[in-house]
């Protein structure tokens, strides 16, 4: 096996675990009461808080500067990431898991499209294909979309999935800024953007912070971390189109703890994106 296939091998294993900690945010949203703005603050605080021990234990000093120094390019990466994260939670808050959950799977269309005008890189006709099958996934769930609500919590889903598109390119186009430094920074962002708005924060008790604690630490501080690692030995379409595997974990998790049941719509087109997923896995490999 050549540095590559090990760089790529390793890259797809860390993006997968990334989106198994990831598809758990429904679960923990589900067990909090409050208002979306009141959970980013905590969880951005908790997350932000995981990230920076991971670089400080991993990078020592070293890790502590870039948490202090950042550049431009790192700024950018936390700020889309920061997008990202505000409009996620009222999404989930505003329509179904399952619509939120496949609307993840735009994520690879857009951010091959991005990285073609971007940086000139060309998708695999396997992956360009994947996407357009896990598009297809996405167009089948949300026609079953309801009332206004409905619709207000797809299309901050939507600018969810581009914000993490835009975030997937940039950080294969700057390989040398300190993502993970820059992944922490965004939570930091995200508190700091929440607390004008958060009405609830007098109201978390302890057992709610322990909630926020672990959401904050697993979803958000694990998921972004081993997302920024793995997602730059991977072309950028199929580091996003493997991130979409917690499509249809995040909606199990619900129906498991709450039996929040999926739509038949969103069944089928969640079939859709895993099966794109799989096959898009298997096809790398044997190239």
């Amino acid at each position: 096996m050549t540095d590559n296939d090990a760089q790529h091998r390793t890259g797809i294993a860390l993006v997968v675990a990334a989106a198994a900690a990831w598809s758990t945010a429904p679960f923990f949203t589900r067990l909090l009461h409050f208002d979306s703005w009141t959970i980013l603050f905590w969880r951005g605080l908790f997350g932000g808080g995981a990230i920076a021990l991971f670089l400080l234990a991993t990078q020592g000093w070293r890790g502590a500067r870039d948490l202090v120094v950042m550049p431009a390019r790192g700024w950018l990466v936390a700020g889309l990431s920061t997008l990202g994260m505000v409009t996620f939670i009222p999404a989930l808050q505003l329509t179904s898991v399952a619509n939120v959950a496949i609307i993840v799977a735009m994520q690879p269309f857009a951010a091959a499209a991005i990285a073609w005008l971007w940086l000139g890189e060309r998708a695999r006709p396997g992956t360009l294909l994947a996407s357009l099958v896990a598009l297809a996934g996405v167009a089948v769930t949300v026609s079953g979309a309801g009332d206004i609500t409905d619709y207000r919590g797809i299309g901050l889903a939507c600018i969810m999935a581009l914000a993490i598109a835009l975030m997937t390119v940039t950080i294969r186009r700057h390989k040398g800024t300190p993502m993970v430094a820059a992944a922490a920074l965004s939570n930091v962002l995200g508190s700091v953007v929440s607390l004008p708005f958060a009405q609830g924060i007098g109201a978390v008790t302890g057992a709610d912070l322990d909630v926020l604690a672990m959401f904050g630490a697993c979803q958000v501080g694990l998921g972004l971390t081993l997302f920024t690692i793995g997602s730059r030995f991977l072309p950028s379409g199929q580091a996003s189109l493997i991130a979409t595997l917690e499509t249809p974990l995040m909606p199990f998790w619900v129906w498991l703890a709450f039996a929040e049941v999926p739509s038949l719509r969103a069944l089928i087109g969640g079939a859709l994106v895993m099966g794109a997923v799989v096959a898009d896995i298997v096809a790398s490999q044997r190239t």
